[in-house]
């Protein structure tokens, strides 16, 4: 019996932390209490919350149909995460999502150029360069838009191709839940709706979290995880949004797997080992 797989896919933009949608699990039976978390910072660790009056949108659409989460539901924990407690609805494929307002923050040059290395951003800087600029200041722009899939029940839905309306957004092309260790997953970034080419993105995953066995026929939903697409636009929350390591572990975000959109948007992910 194969494992499905946890897929992390992430364009690079203008930012410093990174957004995630994160859940213990992923494969969560019907009508069954359930928290999930925003993590602002890196896959393992938030470092910031996002404050409701960022959100421009927080949903998600279940059998055709888009339902808008009340900010009220959303708790900050220790300022740092903010979760989400609710109650799974019936069986099917979710998916969730949520987009955050544009911010601007002024950088020096150093500091501009030094982000673009760290985060991977390589055309900007490689543009600078090719434009001369890499000694003026710049202002960022910056915002997050992300998704994530997760299943309830048995009942396979087709609302993982429904696209949110983002200004950018990632649609997988097939089911992920039926992806699993050696397949491949093909992937569309849309811009203001349509395909944007020649955009570098980076595929990731971790070993973190739960590995179990499932049979995708009628396995049983007591037992933890699945498989997950997170699609990303990247802003950080207007807290403390510092492109400084002030002495603390440095993080990147050039790990994995480096691809390019072509002429529709697509790119076509390796899943090449078991993982989140």
């Amino acid at each position: 019996m194969r494992r499905p797989i946890f897929l992390l896919l992430v364009v690079l933009l203008f930012c410093s932390h990174d957004l995630f949608l994160k859940m213990e699990d992923y494969f969560l039976p019907p009508n069954h209490e359930a928290s999930m978390s925003l993590f602002n910072g890196t896959f393992e660790k938030s470092e910031n919350i996002i404050t409701r009056d960022r959100m421009l949108d927080a949903s998600y659409i279940i059998s055709g149909k888009r339902v808008t989460i009340d900010p009220e539901q959303w708790v900050d924990q220790d300022s740092t995460i903010t979760q989400l407690p609710f109650k799974t609805g019936a069986s099917g494929t979710y998916v969730v999502g949520v987009s955050t307002k544009p911010r601007n923050i002024e950088l020096t040059a150093e500091k501009f150029n030094n982000y673009l290395e760290h985060d991977g951003v390589l055309d900007m800087l490689e543009q600078r360069a090719k434009d001369s600029v890499l000694d003026q200041d710049a202002v960022e722009s910056y915002e997050k838009h992300v998704k994530a899939i997760y299943q309830v029940g048995n009942l396979k839905t087709k609302d993982w191709s429904t696209p949110m309306g983002y200004p950018i957004e990632f649609v997988p092309q097939a089911n992920p839940y039926e992806k699993y260790s050696g397949d491949q997953l093909e992937v569309q970034l849309l811009l203001a709706g349509e395909p944007i080419s020649n955009q570098l993105v980076y595929a990731n995953h971790t070993h973190s979290g739960h590995d179990h066995d499932h049979d995708h026929g009628d396995h049983d939903h007591d037992h933890k995880d699945g498989n997950r697409s997170h699609g990303h636009s990247h802003e950080d929350d207007g807290h403390n949004h510092s492109h400084e390591n002030d002495g603390e572990e440095t993080h990147t975000h050039t790990g994995g797997q480096q691809l390019r959109t072509n002429s529709q948007g697509m790119v076509v992910v390796d899943l090449s080992e078991d993982g989140v």
